[in-house]
């Protein structure tokens, strides 16, 4: 077994490796912008490694996931697109809402019965993956968050057995390998994972987890994304509050404001987001007593400290952002 997986690396590593110099050659770039928490050019897409592990683990293991599979790969093609040259809001949207429908095909979550709870299902997770996709700011945070979710979700599958466990591996491997690249101090890092990043690995997380809900029919289980829901979710309100274009680039989370006005380095702050979604989610593995009340309140309570948290620290430290804007329009 652990043979397959040192082959799965080496071929990651060297995928990843050709990728870069595809992308130099063809001048896929990301380029600093208002929104950036970074000031040099550097190479975007690396995310895509997490694509390729799809197949590459397919290739070993059979088809057991082929929607799952094919969803990914839209989404994660649709994505790398917008990376080269920026597509409409409704054709990312509509991909988006396709590539998750595969998903739940491939769940066995399409019964029309009970088409609310679908509709609702798709509306969350979409969101949820735009939510892990706009966190997506500063070297590191994509990696660190998801070996904080991927933990958990392999945990819990050792003994529950929701998915095949060789993909939580495969995945967490592939996770390994762009971290080589990404996690790296400020204006080092090799590579960026791009929207085919982010949004590529907010689906397959969001399909562990689904997975793991479908075999417990408990919605709890998306606590192991809490910590990137509060943020993301309490800037949107923040913004909205502002009367501010959701639509425009912005650099209004938390992470942003650590990292530019506060200076504190990437790799810390993504420690940090990566330590309080492991606090949270073991606490809740571990602490919280195995039943669906408790799984709730430990869910509500978590919310309400990280949410307090939040509002904490933008009362202390917002007024430095709004500095920063004040110069840019002054400089303008």
């Amino acid at each position: 077994m652990w043979r397959t997986y040192l082959i799965i690396v080496i071929v990651l590593f060297a995928a990843e490796l050709i990728y870069f110099r595809i992308a130099d050659k063809y001048n896929i770039i990301d380029k600093p912008n208002e929104r950036s928490s970074h000031s040099s050019i550097v190479l975007r897409g690396g995310g895509i490694i997490f694509m390729m592990v799809l197949w590459i683990w397919t290739a070993f293991y059979g088809f057991t996931y082929p929607w799952f599979v094919l969803a990914v790969t839209v989404i994660a093609g649709i994505s790398f697109i917008d990376d080269i040259r920026s597509l409409s809001d409704k054709v990312r949207l509509v991909g988006q809402f396709a590539a998750m429908l595969l998903m739940f095909y491939q769940l066995g979550m399409l019964h029309w019965n009970m088409w609310w709870v679908v509709l609702l299902a798709l509306i969350v997770c979409v969101g949820a993956s735009n939510i892990i996709n706009f966190m997506d700011g500063i070297n590191g945070i994509t990696g660190a968050y998801a070996f904080a979710s991927l933990i958990p979700l392999y945990l819990l599958n050792e003994h529950m057995n929701f998915v095949d466990s060789s993909l939580i591996i495969a995945v967490g491997l592939a996770d390994l390998v762009f971290c080589l690249f990404n996690f790296r101090p400020k204006g080092k890092a090799k590579c960026f994972a791009g929207d085919v990043g982010s949004i590529g690995i907010a689906y397959i997380l969001l399909f562990l987890i689904g997975a793991l809900i479908m075999k417990t029919k408990d919605v709890t289980y998306l606590i192991f994304l809490l910590v990137y829901g509060v943020d993301g979710c309490l800037t949107i309100c923040h913004r909205i509050i502002l009367h501010e274009n959701l639509g425009m680039a912005h650099r209004k989370h938390a992470y942003q404001i650590m990292a530019n006005e506060l200076k504190i380095g990437h790799m810390k702050i993504s420690l940090l987001y990566m330590g309080m979604q492991l606090v949270v989610s073991l606490g809740f593995i571990y602490c919280c007593p195995n039943t669906v009340l408790a799984h709730w309140i430990y869910l509500i309570c978590a919310a309400l400290l990280l949410a307090l948290g939040y509002v904490m620290f933008m009362k202390k430290y917002y007024h430095l952002h709004e500095e920063y804007l004040k110069e840019i329009r002054k400089n303008e």
